[in-house]
């Protein structure tokens, strides 16, 4: 399984602090030394809240604070997701207690990971509501637009976007 992105292709964009361009490889993370999976490890400790500092989350994954700041701009996670389609939908709802909680039920029902989310202040007891989701590519778009057109308080549905 392929997990880290490592430092396959050129990236004409982007540079380094020296002025090169970046050059990046694809590897397993049984080849990743043990040192950068810690790096990477800190990393989420960090983001997760369980740790405040850079220090306290090194000594909780066990590598020296400096070790952390040598490799920290070298190594992060890989995540794929090139089986998901990104799909962006807007819908007119009812200002009405629950629907958009019915709303955001259907659409776990059908798999689909919720990237944003903005509802409009109602006006006139309709509100707008846009969303942009992840949905595997097997997911069927129209599947998900028809069960929300079938949820008590939506008024509408359409596609604004897919990639």
């Amino acid at each position: 399984m392929i997990t880290y992105l490592s430092s396959v292709y050129k990236c004409p964009h982007r540079k380094d602090n020296m002025g090169n361009h970046s050059e990046y490889y694809i590897v397993r993370k049984r080849a990743v030394p043990e040192i950068l999976r810690k790096v990477v490890e800190v990393n989420k400790v960090l983001a997760s809240g369980r740790a405040r500092t850079v220090n306290e989350a090194a000594e909780m994954v066990g590598i020296s604070r400096s070790s952390y700041y040598k490799f920290k701009d070298d190594i992060e996670e890989f995540h794929d997701t090139s089986g998901e389609t990104a799909l962006s939908l807007f819908c007119e709802i009812q200002d009405r207690k629950g629907v958009l909680s019915e709303i955001l039920q259907v659409l776990a029902g059908s798999g689909a990971n919720i990237l944003t989310i903005h509802q409009s202040i109602p006006m006139n007891g309709i509100a707008g509501l846009s969303v942009s989701m992840q949905i595997s590519e097997m997911s069927e778009g129209a599947g998900i637009i028809s069960s929300l057109e079938r949820t008590a308080g939506v008024r509408k549905v359409r596609i604004t976007g897919r990639a």
